[in-house]
């Protein structure tokens, strides 16, 4: 190393311990564009000794190529990992370094400063426990500095650094240091921080980062680091109610069954009972099982298994949790979210949801407005997209066990995965349950759906027909449902432009418009099912997330999916309402097939030529095919 420690020359098996034993701080570093955050986390690790010799001829050779500092070294090298990084001279992607002292050990991450790595930044801040916010000493207070603190305040940070950057530039005026200062804590007094500790540094200058600065005499407060070393971030997860969510029931032999998972708050020791919110029973610990043998306790952040004296009912995915401060448990709350993906969120569209070691269907029931992260103002809007943040409502398929996200991060915390690409699209902070989830009961009814179908005669389905504007699908729908009346068949068509005419009169046609106008006529399409009727459904329907929801609504065998194949040309030629001339001349937007996508079906039940054949030898190809 550049720089290195006399104990490891000397023996490096006790600094190995040392390092060991010592205590772990995470932080982060955020603010606006070129405030110093970069240069300021390469002068710690500088003036820390953890910069290796292979690293610093690379360093002096870069900030040669492409620094800032002219013949001086780039400190904010040592971080800006990636090669659009260094050559803008911006912080991209989130940095992680790890450093030590004598006192402490650090993980540090670098976050972007710019608007549109909101995602990146909340990513990194996640884990934090001490958020560095940097503000420019000539500039002040900024937009970003704001937005920043409003996403560090969001994900549970409590302690915060203030550090008034390049003081060299502003004559280390104490002037201007409190003005900043005062101008901060005014418009943060709101946002739920416990203590804001400001700091005049110089990340370029050592101003104030390791030692005092005699350049600041006017400034009695710690150093950067000394900061860093002595806060006492509250490691209040082992004070809070126990929770473990259970990722693997282990059971080798007949003899052992153990639930395996990482303590997510709290401590447990043999002979305390424990709870399952889901079904309410309970146990008590017999054995904190580890590879080093048993535990006599075990707290926040240690995997284990556990073994209980009874034998009750525990899958992977349920939570273990102090029965005297049980978590909710409800399938409906309130949260915030930040959306993290270039498709923007829909409400309606069915998600899946991870939490703990549970993975379930989810969607966005109700977008009840999003947060404007430069003013904090509320907006209304009825979709997400990347780097917004919005507050609300998400139902999931079955109800989940969870603590509100303020009151313990380990069980308050969610993402959203889309269900076909899997790529994780946002990430969530669960405020509350909404309490009539838990009031609202299946009513019990004599009459079910088999004795009305019994009753008619026939096997209750739905019939969803699916393609282009002008494909012929109404047209078909319309021809098969009289066939089958003339069997004797109880059936009941939606068609899009009719249920747009009342059920769905008040939406449009935007991607999210789109996503309810299904997902209620698939709701309503169920219900005709459970009557016990055959129901034709009619609707462009274009996206196959939607379709699949609907499907995933009716029992296996009752949902039959007919894409009425025709290709575009055709459907343009056809054009009975003049929809595509209208799209084509940009009077009519998101029209599907010119500037909205149709996702087709990858495996429907039926498939039709419809560009080939006669609407009449179609039906009647359904109709053969279905009823013989």
């Amino acid at each position: 190393m550049a720089h290195q420690s006399e104990l490891i020359a000397e023996d490096i098996h006790a600094y190995l311990k040392a390092q060991e034993e010592k205590g772990m701080l995470r932080f982060i570093t955020c603010g606006s564009v070129d405030d110093g955050k970069s240069t300021l986390i390469g002068r710690l690790l500088w003036d820390s000794k953890l910069v290796f010799e292979d690293q610093l001829a690379a360093l002096k050779a870069d900030s040669k190529r492409v620094g800032t500092q002219g013949d001086d070294i780039d400190y904010a090298l040592l971080l800006d990992g990636l090669q659009a990084e260094r050559e803008q001279g911006i912080t991209i992607d989130v940095a992680y370094r790890f450093f030590s002292t004598d006192k402490r050990k650090f993980i540090v991450a670098d976050t972007p400063g710019h608007e549109q790595y909101t995602r990146n930044m909340v990513t990194g801040a996640s884990t934090a426990g001490v958020a560095v916010i940097l503000i420019d000493g000539r500039k002040g207070v900024l937009t970003q500095t704001k937005r920043h603190s409003y996403l560090v305040s969001l994900v549970g940070i409590r302690n915060v650094v203030l550090a008034i950057n390049k003081m060299d530039l502003v004559d280390y005026s104490a002037e201007r240091f409190e003005a900043i200062k005062e101008e901060y804590e005014a418009f943060a007094a709101d946002l739920g921080f416990e203590k804001i500790t400001s700091v005049p540094i110089s990340a370029l200058k050592g101003d104030n980062i390791i030692e005092p600065s005699a350049r600041t005499p006017w400034y009695h407060g710690p150093t950067l680091l000394a900061y860093l070393e002595t806060v006492e971030v509250a490691n209040d997860a082992c004070e809070k109610p126990f929770r473990m969510p259970v990722q693997w029931v282990n059971r080798p032999d007949l003899d052992f069954r153990g639930f395996c998972g990482t303590v997510g708050s709290g401590v447990i020791r043999p002979g305390d009972e424990v709870v399952v919110p889901s079904s309410g029973q309970t146990s008590r610990v017999e054995r904190i099982v580890t590879m080093d043998g048993d535990l006599e306790e075990a707290f926040a952040g240690q995997a284990v298994t556990l073994t209980l004296s009874d034998e009750i009912d525990i899958s992977r995915g349920d939570l273990l949790a102090a029965p005297l401060a049980r978590p909710a448990h409800a399938d409906q709350f309130e949260a915030h979210l930040v959306w993290m993906h270039e498709d923007a969120l829909l409400p309606g569209r069915s998600y899946l949801i991870k939490t703990g070691a549970t993975t379930i269907p989810a969607q966005v029931s109700d977008l009840k407005y999003k947060v404007n992260v430069n003013s904090l103002q509320r907006e209304a809007g009825k979709t997400l997209e990347l780097n917004e943040v919005g507050v609300c409502n998400i139902s999931v398929s079955k109800a989940i066990s969870f603590d509100p996200y303020r009151e313990n991060r380990a069980t308050g915390n969610f993402i959203l995965i889309d269900r076909f690409s899997n790529a994780t699209v946002g990430a969530g902070m669960i405020d509350f349950a909404l309490r009539r989830a838990t009031n609202i009961h299946w009513q019990s009814l004599d009459i079910d759906k088999h004795t009305r179908a019994e009753l008619m005669g026939q096997k209750p389905r739905v019939l969803w027909f699916t393609g282009l504007s002008g494909a012929g699908k109404s047209t078909i729908a319309n021809l098969v449902e009289k066939k089958l009346h003339s069997l004797g068949k109880h059936t009941y068509t939606l068609d899009g432009d009719n249920i747009r005419h009342g059920l769905n009169r008040d939406l449009g046609f935007t991607d999210a418009d789109r996503v309810e106008n299904i997902r209620r006529v698939a709701e309503s399409a169920k219900l005709f099912v459970d009557a016990g009727l055959i129901v034709l459904v009619s609707f462009i329907s274009p996206f196959k997330s939607e379709r699949d929801m609907a499907r995933e609504m009716l029992e296996t065998g009752e949902f039959v999916e007919v894409f009425v194949n025709t290709p575009l040309e055709v459907c343009e030629e056809r054009d009975p309402k003049g929809l595509y001339k209208k799209a084509r001349a940009g009077q009519l937007k998101n029209f599907t097939g010119i500037d909205s996508d149709y996702e087709a079906p990858e495996n429907p039940e039926i498939i039709l030529d419809a560009g080939e054949k006669t609407a009449e030898e179609l039906a009647e190809e359904i109709v053969r095919e279905l009823w013989g």
